[in-house]
């Protein structure tokens, strides 16, 4: 599929992980892109002078990502990792099986960044000797650049002072239930990631139960059959055994008699062993019941989680809703606050007139 990139790359560093991908609709909830954990590498392109991330399930390319210096691959649980590749437009998870493998891909993560890094670097300083031109005039570019990329000047307009007029406690209110509120989907969003670890990790233990548990099935299978043919074996041994009690002297000698006592022994404690396997075998078949319930537990814990994040999304919508409303009738009280204002000047205004008139009338 790709002969290309084994050609001329190089792995660097290889791991076995299961590869998730974000969820394009909700950006929140993890897709698995494969059914079991795959090799994850780190491939290293001399002709490009990049690094890339590369795992492939079956024929199709699972992970294919060029690694960029802005890249940061953070670790959200013992055994989880995430980074997200803007190129791609996503974000990938890696779940391994122990901490120990999750620290060594996050170690060789950040030696790969900074090695791409230092690989940038060089490259733009070949640019920069092969065209003399280009690097004069970028500085100038730059600036112009820069000169467009400046916010405009805010103007500010300070109106007429209404401190006897705004309803700070409404303001308080309404910012501390929308905290609130924030503060609990929070909650709920650490809670749901949380559990997506903890659902995959009783996913992976139980496809590991399910491979022991299908091995033990074809052991079982075995010994039974084995365990048949010992029966068969140790009834014909006893009834050689009976038949040179009942002949006596006329059979074999009692040091055969001894030897086929001593296989019997034998066979019955090897019968006893086999016996004793089988109600292990038995007893590791109810824990993997066991972990099948605690499984399908987290996965309901985890659709009531999803049901109560919702729940808090819809109630942070109607806060925020309630919000602009209260804001909007602010704004409407204010306006008419000044509009009475005015008036009042205009009225304050009409009886200064008419006192100056009266003053005069008294004085004539």
């Amino acid at each position: 599929m790709y002969p290309h990139h084994r050609e001329r790359e190089q792995p660097i560093f290889s791991a076995r992980a299961h590869v998730f991908q974000i969820d394009p609709t909700t950006k929140r909830n993890w897709i698995p892109a494969s059914k079991h954990a795959v090799t994850v590498s780190f491939f290293y392109d001399g002709n490009r002078n990049v690094y890339r991330i590369i795992s492939v399930g079956g024929t199709k390319a699972i992970i294919n990502c060029t690694i960029t210096p802005s890249m940061t691959f953070t670790r959200t649980s013992q055994k989880f990792g995430q980074w997200a590749d803007s190129r791609a437009n996503t974000v990938y998870g890696l779940g391994f099986a122990t901490e120990q493998q999750l620290h060594q891909f996050c170690e060789r993560f950040k030696e790969v960044k900074e090695a791409a890094r230092l690989a940038r670097e060089k490259s733009q300083d070949k640019m920069e000797l092969a065209s003399t031109a280009l690097s004069i005039a970028a500085p100038q570019f730059s600036q112009d650049l820069g000169d467009e990329l400046q916010s405009p000047p805010v103007a500010c307009v300070n109106g007429p002072e209404d401190k006897m007029f705004r309803s700070q406690s409404a303001d308080i209110t309404l910012s501390s239930e929308k905290e609130r509120i924030k503060k609990m989907l929070s909650e709920g969003s650490v809670c749901e990631i949380n559990l997506e670890a903890e659902l995959f990790t009783l996913q992976d233990s139980n496809s590991k139960l399910v491979a022991a548990l299908h091995e033990a099935n074809n052991n079982v299978e075995q010994w039974k059959k084995q365990l048949a043919a010992y029966q068969e074996e140790t009834e014909r041994l006893r009834d050689q055994v009976a038949d040179l009690e009942a002949h006596g002297g006329h059979g074999p000698s009692d040091m055969l008699k001894d030897e086929l006592t001593q296989s019997l022994e034998e066979l019955e404690a090897l019968l006893k062993a086999k016996d004793e396997e089988i109600h292990i075998l038995q007893s590791k078949k109810a824990e993997y019941h066991e972990m099948e319930q605690e499984r399908e537990e987290a996965i309901h814990r985890l659709q009531e989680m999803e049901m109560r994040n919702v729940e808090l999304e819809r109630r942070v919508q109607n806060a925020e809703q309630n919000l602009a409303a209260s804001l909007e009738e602010r704004d409407r009280l204010e306006g008419e606050v000044q509009r009475a204002i005015e008036i009042l000047d205009v009225k304050i205004f009409d009886l200064n007139d008419l006192r100056q008139s009266l003053v005069k009338l008294i004085d004539k």
